[in-house]
């Protein structure tokens, strides 16, 4: 698997996902995940965290990509769990390609998500607009499964791509149909877990998100 990692150390592995690549093993994607590959790399990490999730901290779609971090160690596999749960010190940007266009081209969606109805803020900024469709950027104060998605789709744009949350029709009229869900985490930024220094990284938008229209 080719993986880029973007950077490590003794801490900490943050690496850029492809798109199509499961995070950790799961039914029916038993071999082929990312967490796999890191522990082939650096096989410290087989007993962090969990020895199904080995140094999972936190998650993206399979077909999202993006930048995420992995924890080498069982101390900053702690550390950084503390970080994504409590949502304070973590920042996350994505960059998505909706249908159409956000109105206002900025703002904030504040509505619950989920069977839990979990609380969950996003924020948007719209970049850019062709062909009735519109690069946005999301920034999410909280990291609730699929909330960029669901917020989208309760904005009237969803995510272009999108077979759970969007619309097989819009994409089906589309000049250059989406393969995957065109969604990416295009900056991570927390606390080193062993300096606590604030550490930023990002990831480029890949081509079919560049090109999409």
């Amino acid at each position: 698997m080719d993986i880029d990692v973007i950077f490590e150390d003794a801490d900490i592995a943050v690496v850029d996902k492809p798109a199509g690549v499961i995070v950790h093993a799961a039914p029916g994607h038993e071999e082929g995940s990312l967490a796999d590959e890191l522990v082939r790399r650096f096989p410290g990490m087989a007993h962090v965290g969990s020895a199904d999730r080995p140094g999972v901290v936190h998650r993206l779609d399979l077909e999202t990509s993006g930048v995420m971090v992995f924890a080498k160690t069982q101390r900053a596999y702690l550390v950084l769990r503390r970080q994504f749960e409590s949502h304070r010190d973590v920042r996350k940007t994505y960059l998505a390609v909706v249908h159409g266009t956000p109105k206002p081209k900025s703002g904030t969606i504040d509505t619950p998500v989920g069977r839990d109805h979990l609380s969950a803020v996003t924020h948007w900024n719209v970049l850019g607009s062709h062909n009735g469709i519109s690069l946005v950027e999301f920034k999410i104060e909280t990291g609730r499964m699929h909330q960029i998605r669901i917020h989208a789709a309760e904005l009237g744009c969803p995510v272009v791509g999108d077979r759970t949350y969007g619309s097989a029709e819009r994409d089906r009229r589309m000049r250059r149909r989406p393969a995957r869900l065109l969604l990416h985490a295009a900056e991570l930024s927390f606390l080193h877990p062993a300096t606590g220094s604030r550490v930023t990284f990002s990831s480029p938008p890949p081509d079919d998100i560049v090109y999409a229209g």
